[in-house]
């Protein structure tokens, strides 16, 4: 009896003084544990999804918490990626933007290209380089034709500024077509030629020299409109990214960017803007920053 008294007293002595400092220790010192969070993107081989890929890992430097990159590889349209966003299976994509996408998904607008994108230079007969060095109004870039895939959103804009427009739909035929006189110029991104070029030796093409059309053409990211948090967060990211210098270094040392500026000479051509119908009201035109200015390269 005794000493089941005695393992009474012991164990309510327990309860009062050894257990309690016990839970304050755990309390005061709880460990560290920090959620892994992976943003689930799809990669092909397209030049722009490897740099938009090396921007999103920029912003992953400067947002708050634990971030990873679950990367996918398969060769996917762009419509299909959009349906793998809407249906929770990504987390984020990328595309050129206009109002109607942004009307559906959730854009970070911040322009990851500076709005290089929009910077068209053209593919062109050698032939027809002289009737291009006497271009010097807008009135004689009209005389020209342009060719384009059928369903390109550029139809839209070169359209919508009257300039003549010729479309197929087969995107080979265009260099074809415009190597066979069939229209004067295939407008490219300033990013795209030599590579297009090059995988065409047979073509006798070229770059035309001299001159440039330019016009607001935002590449940004996207999320679902379900998950406006991420959104902020890497928007905020972006941002943080630009004013420490950070994003410019990782813009101007891609070597994609770097060569593209470089053989266009864009500063050299004479720019012809346009306005682009189906830009969006809430693109940040004057954003300090955002948007690669000609007279600065």
């Amino acid at each position: 009896m005794r000493w089941n008294v005695y393992l009474k007293k012991s164990a309510l002595f327990l309860v009062r003084y050894c257990l309690p400092g016990i839970v304050a220790t755990a309390s005061v010192a709880p460990l560290a544990v920090t959620a892994q969070t992976m943003l689930r993107v799809n990669q092909t081989e397209h030049p722009l999804d490897a740099y938009a890929v090396g921007a999103l890992r920029v912003a992953l430097e400067y947002i708050e918490g634990d971030y990873q990159l679950e990367i996918t590889q398969d060769p996917i349209t762009q419509t299909r990626a959009i349906e793998r966003l809407e249906a929770d299976q990504m987390d984020v994509m990328w595309l050129a933007s206009n109002r109607e996408v942004e009307e559906q998904l959730l854009p970070i607008r911040f322009p990851l290209l500076k709005g290089l994108l929009g910077y068209r230079i053209f593919i062109i007969n050698p032939a027809s380089q002289s009737r291009f060095n006497r271009v010097e109004t807008f009135a004689d870039l009209q005389q020209m034709s342009f060719g384009q895939g059928a369903g390109w959103p550029d139809i839209a804009i070169l359209e919508s500024n009257n300039l003549e427009v010729i479309t197929t739909s087969k995107y080979d035929n265009l260099f074809y077509m415009v190597e066979g006189g069939r229209f004067d110029a295939f407008p490219r991104g300033v990013l795209e030629p030599w590579t297009e070029l090059a995988a065409r030796p047979d073509l006798p093409l070229a770059v035309e020299e001299n001159l440039v059309l330019v016009y607001t053409l935002p590449f940004y990211l996207f999320v679902s409109p379900d998950k406006p948090e991420l959104a902020q967060a890497l928007h905020a990211a972006l941002d943080q990214a630009l004013a420490e210098g950070r994003f410019n270094e990782y813009f101007y040392g891609t070597n994609m960017i770097d060569d593209a500026l470089t053989r266009s000479g864009l500063k050299d051509r004479q720019p012809f803007p346009l306005q682009n119908p189906s830009l969006s009201e809430q693109t940040p035109l004057e954003r300090e920053g955002y948007w690669l200015k000609l007279e600065s390269l």
